[in-house]
């Protein structure tokens, strides 16, 4: 598969209607994309491990979908056996008051990666531009009038892409990923929390809420896409009705992303080697 295909910089518009979700690739079957995405996740220990031994380079990726398009299981299944000393997952949930007191960026900031780690975010500062705008959530922040303006959410695509550049500058890659489901999917994977009782503890009647509100998500989900798309913070809309596809993407575009960075583990002095083997030694003769 080209991950260019998937791969939003600016250059294009993402038009969501014209987009399918359920896209496969040209794998024969299943079984291929979960051996090439297995064979992915045995190449992001290896970059881990350079990336997190040079710590010059983090990398924060976030994932942002509808409810049930697969963002707790692509964090799972892609990051499974990567050292969790290099790794931190912070899930973004209705902000407290605390975070309501301050700017929309300030908790995602608060939680931004360190060099040489890799930190996900399972639902970002998109949020204020994605599920604010759509419930008209700003209206009811204390917000200066200046603020309230119809342009408030061009202002943000606008902070968001610059703090992006900020990381990106500041030796931080940003990869965004944007789990497409389908409606029709979507319904699907509702009605199996509701029938299977191992996944009932998923489901909650706000999704159901929330649904009723698709085509104003949609919308909402293009504009943040497009007006925050660049060369160096691209989109990566990912076909997500058949989870097992999406996750081979995901993994394909996380390794790029660790390869083009390159990471090293830093070399030792000539005197520190010596030093090495003299400790060496101390160890193989010490009674």
């Amino acid at each position: 598969m080209n991950i260019n295909d998937f791969r939003f910089d600016g250059s294009k518009k993402f038009k969501i209607k014209d987009f399918d979700t359920n896209q496969d690739g040209k794998f024969k079957d299943r079984a291929e994309a979960e051996d090439l995405r297995e064979d992915h996740i045995m190449d992001l220990q290896s970059l881990q491990d350079r990336l997190y031994a040079e710590g010059k380079e983090g990398v924060l990726i976030i994932f942002q979908a509808m409810d049930a398009a697969g963002k707790d299981g692509a964090v799972k299944y892609v990051m499974s056996g990567v050292n969790p000393a290099g790794i931190t997952v912070h899930n973004f949930k209705v902000p407290s008051s605390e975070e309501l007191a301050h700017d929309y960026l300030w908790r995602a900031m608060k939680a931004a990666p360190q060099r040489g780690m890799i930190t996900i975010f399972n639902r970002s500062y998109y949020e204020d531009v994605l599920v604010v705008k759509v419930h008209d959530l700003h209206k009811k922040v204390a917000l200066p009038e200046r603020v309230l303006t119809k342009d408030i959410f061009e202002d943000r695509y606008e902070q968001i892409k610059n703090y992006e550049k900020h990381l990106h500058q500041n030796g931080f890659r940003v990869i965004k990923i944007f789990l497409n489901i389908s409606k029709d999917e979507q319904k699907k994977q509702f009605l199996q929390r509701i029938d299977d009782p191992a996944k009932n503890w998923k489901f909650s009647e706000g999704d159901v809420v929330e649904r009723g509100y698709w085509d104003q998500y949609m919308e909402a989900y293009e504009d943040a896409i497009n007006a925050t798309s660049t060369q160096d913070c691209p989109w990566y809309v990912i076909p997500s009705d058949k989870k097992w596809f999406a996750r081979a993407v995901i993994a394909e575009i996380i390794v790029s992303t660790l390869e083009s960075i390159d990471p090293k583990f830093p070399e030792v002095s000539e005197a520190q080697k010596q030093k090495l083997a003299e400790i060496r030694d101390l160890l193989i003769n010490e009674k």
